[in-house]
């Protein structure tokens, strides 16, 4: 045999691999009636769990996958398990996900988007998915070195999730347009979450949960649970009994030798807009003689840092910046350009969880409230963890 002809036997060999393969993936699409796409920039991993807790409790037979601080698949019992990962995060995993889920005869699955650049997102949803309903959390400023530049770009890096003849639901009030136009552009209904319905979410039905979970999240996805039947009291009571995320919002009060120390894990939320609202909202709920930022910075996502370092600033100053994880000087430099002062900053990059907790100790006085910003990933996991296993049990606090 020739080399060509070795070439063209191979190639063709490839061919039908992938052809079987997007047969037996189609087939697996089938057996799943209900398909559930959940995309945005915050809330995507809460949202997908409220989701598939409150389904489950309605009867319906739900996988989900989540993507964020700690990719799980979930199976109709309520079990899950870690997505195992050979190497780097990677879309295709999603074909793996599927699968699964159709062997388990799954009636509905919930998946979160795990792409980021948007013609990544179109083939998930074009593909990979395929999705019956779309559900896109909000359209928030993050990720604009590959999504932007600006915040409307972000939306309609976005809808390229919505579904073709589906409905999509959101939560999303600024962008809602954009969101409209891709929804009648691929015959889709658009249900939209109004903020009347937000505000109804009352602070009972958020004291039900472990955590401080978000009164937008909730509504939407009780809207979506609604729409598949189950009702508000069934979904709710789903959604209580849930597993969190490992990056949920979290608050937890210490008594460390007399010192009263309120910590919040908000590592998760990272982009501007949602840490400012969680910086107003636990700073009002939990006064303290002082207030100590904790940002984790990413040296690969100098975007986030800027753009944090940039908004700091306008929210109510911190006593101090605690600056953790790599990169920190780009976060530094922002904020000092915008007026903080430099001796309200302190460099503990490259510190151990130890010697970061007792850099804290020194700057928190009788009594401090510690609020972890930026990123989950890295050394924002540990601490939170950290604090948690340090904190007063049975302590629950909740925003409204």
């Amino acid at each position: 045999m020739t080399g060509l002809t070795i070439l063209l036997v191979f190639l063709s060999a490839v061919v039908i691999l992938l052809l079987v393969e997007h047969a037996h993936h189609r087939q697996s699409l089938e057996k799943i009636p209900v398909r559930i796409h959940v995309n945005g920039t915050r809330g995507k991993s809460s949202v997908t769990r409220l989701v598939a807790a409150g389904l489950r409790a309605g009867g319906k037979r739900t996988c989900a996958k989540t993507t964020g601080t700690l990719a799980r698949m979930i199976f109709p019992d309520g079990r899950e398990f870690p997505v195992f990962r050979p190497s780097r995060a990677n879309v295709l995993e999603q074909l793996r996900i599927i699968r699964k889920a159709a062997e388990a005869k799954a009636e509905v699955l919930v998946i979160e988007c795990m792409a980021v650049q948007p013609l990544l997102q179109a083939l998930c949803e074009e593909k990979f998915v395929r999705a019956t309903h779309g559900v896109i959390t909000n359209a928030r400023p993050d990720h604009l070195d590959v999504m932007g530049p600006g915040e409307e770009d972000v939306a309609m890096a976005l809808a390229a999730t919505v579904p073709v003849k589906g409905t999509l639901f959101t939560a999303e009030q600024k962008h809602l347009g954009v969101f409209k136009e891709a929804a009648d552009d691929r015959g889709s209904a658009l249900v939209g979450v109004s903020d009347d319905e937000v505000a109804e979410i009352s602070s009972e039905d958020l004291a039900g949960f472990k955590y401080l979970e978000h009164a937008e999240n909730l509504a939407l996805a009780l809207k979506v649970c609604a729409a598949l039947g189950v009702d508000r009291e069934t979904a709710l009571r789903g959604m209580w009994a849930a597993k969190p995320d490992p990056g949920v919002l979290t608050a937890h009060r210490l008594d460390f030798f007399g010192r009263q120390l309120v910590f919040v894990n908000a590592f998760a939320a990272n982009d501007p807009d949602s840490t400012e609202r969680i910086w107003k909202k636990v700073s009002a709920q939990f006064p303290a003689e002082r207030r100590v930022a904790l940002v984790n910075c990413r040296a690969d996502r100098p975007d986030r840092s800027r753009q944090l370092g940039e908004a700091c600033v306008a929210w109510g100053e911190a006593d101090h910046y605690v600056l953790i994880g790599s990169g920190t000087y780009i976060f530094a430099k922002e904020a000092i350009r915008m007026g903080l002062d430099p001796g309200r900053i302190t460099y503990a990059e490259d510190r151990r969880i130890e010697e970061i907790f007792e850099v804290i100790i020194d700057l928190a006085g009788n009594s401090a409230l510690i609020i972890g910003i930026a990123n989950i990933g890295g050394q924002g996991l540990e601490l939170a963890r950290f604090f948690k296993n340090r904190s007063v049990p049975g302590l629950k606090e909740v925003v409204a």
